[in-house]
């Protein structure tokens, strides 16, 4: 058995591990590269395996970095089958569209500025059709049941709590009279937050690969975060300015949602109405309607009460291109939930563009940026930024609340390593910068008696 890490390795973005057993290869998750466009562009174009030779593709969750580049697999030649919770499969029939969309659209904006470069016209890497050929390879099953995914590999998804359909990836291979489990995390969640149940701590690995996004850091406490929260939004409105939260649409939005209608509930809500600007939005937070299986009990009593975080006075869906820019004309107090999460395409780059120059703005980072994305500039400072090939002056206050974070911090990673990973022979750590993923291993190799691996991209590991 051995495993090769082509993506999100010393990185957070373009999930995707290839896992041989004998004869069988399954691909552990198949993701979108994000951040320097040109690095993105090459490395999301050229798959570093032979797509038809893979048997299997298990998918841990539906995020972009995670499923965005499966119609690229399929066009290269992949025929297998894309193994899925339900919740996950909803839910990347609405965001795999949404990424095709957006790369046309964006092409077509970025081509009308070439041409007048003279520079010759660039490509998406996928259509709509593409999209819908993919859609036929999904087959979904449930959490805790365990699946014959090829012979001598049994697959059972195990709650990661990190989205909507979000799972742990539990391998259970019989191999020369051997028995092992292969257990890859996903995107670890935290536990206690809203909306989701709370990780599943239940496996025991003997192969772990583990998420490390916050290795090395720790988040704020919940109360000091919905403290800041408010006094971000109130401060805002005092000046009379927007509100802009880049916010990935599947998790990030909808707990963004959900503080706010705390607030609402509470009376400490602002007059200002808040704007929900992406169709991806809307379609996603329908889908977590219909997933009542991936709650937790707060969350279910809300519903069942009929007093839905998703509905409330003041919150507005905008799904046509002429409301988005409309809210561009509207120099009234607002808040703007817009995306993409790491403000790398999409509809939040008109908003930075239009507001970033404003000092009584405010751009409210809500989740981890990856590095070399206009998000992660936003972050480290940066006074003037690049959009769509201009630069711009950063007027508007820039905050960061890690403790909205849907990642589990350093605290939650390690307490994890020691619980479904202390006996293991081995442990690799990914999706994370080498940095995280440094101090993670330390970490772990102190505590848990585990040395953990870093690999690199494009490293092969036998066991």
């Amino acid at each position: 058995m051995r495993i090769t890490f082509h993506g999100a390795a010393r990185s957070v973005t373009g999930s995707m591990h290839l896992l041989e057993v004998g004869d069988g290869r399954i691909l552990l998750d198949c993701g979108l590269n994000q951040g320097r466009r040109e690095e993105s562009e090459r490395r999301n174009r050229e798959i570093p395996f032979d797509p038809a030779g893979v048997d299997v593709v298990v998918l841990s969750h539906a995020h972009i970095d995670h499923s965005g580049n499966l119609p690229s697999l399929i066009k290269k030649g992949f025929n297998g089958m894309i193994v899925s919770t339900f919740a996950t499969r909803d839910l990347a029939a609405i965001m795999l569209p949404d990424s095709a969309h957006i790369q046309k659209y964006d092409i077509e904006y970025l081509n009308r500025k070439r041409e007048k470069k003279g520079l010759p016209p660039l490509q998406p890497l996928y259509d709509a059709k593409d999209v819908t050929e993919t859609l036929k390879h999904f087959m979904s099953i449930p959490y805790d049941r365990s699946f014959p995914l090829l012979p001598g590999v049994n697959l059972r998804f195990r709650e990661a709590g990190h989205i909507l359909g979000s799972a742990q990836v539990e391998l259970t291979v019989r191999e020369k009279g051997k028995s092992r489990v292969v257990l890859f995390s996903g995107d670890l969640g935290r536990a206690g937050r809203p909306i989701l149940r709370d990780p599943d701590m239940g496996a025991e690995a003997d192969v772990l690969l583990m998420e490390s996004t916050y290795g090395g850091r720790n988040h704020e406490p919940d109360e000091e975060a919905v403290h800041r929260f408010r006094k971000i939004i109130a401060d805002t409105y005092a000046r009379g300015g927007k509100l802009i939260i880049p916010a990935f649409s599947v998790g990030r939005t909808q707990e963004v949602l959900y503080y706010i209608h705390e607030l609402v509930a509470e009376g400490s809500m602002p007059p200002m109405k808040v704007y929900v600007d992406s169709p991806l939005s809307f379609d996603a937070t329908e889908v977590y309607k219909i997933h009542q299986e991936c709650f937790d009990e707060r969350m279910r009593e809300l519903l069942y009460s009929r007093k839905s975080p998703f509905q409330f006075e003041g919150l507005h869906f905008i799904q046509g291109v002429k409301e988005s820019k409309a809210l561009n004309y509207d120099d009234s107090p607002m808040v703007i939930i817009s995306a993409s999460g790491m403000c790398e395409n999409g509809r939040i780059l008109h908003h930075l563009k239009n507001n970033i120059g404003d000092a009584k703005n405010t751009v409210l980072i809500v989740g981890f940026m990856a590095e070399h994305t206009l998000g992660r500039r936003l972050v480290d400072g940066d006074r003037t930024v690049r959009i769509f090939g201009e630069e711009y002056a950063v007027e508007a206050s820039i905050h960061v609340i890690d403790g909205f974070s849907a990642h589990a911090d350093s605290d939650a990673l390690l307490d994890y390593a020691a619980r479904v990973g202390g006996n293991a022979e081995n442990v690799f750590l990914v999706h994370g910068e080498y940095q995280q993923s440094r101090v993670l291993a330390e970490r772990i190799g102190k505590t848990v008696g585990v040395i953990p691996a870093i690999p690199d991209r494009g490293e092969t590991h036998e066991f």
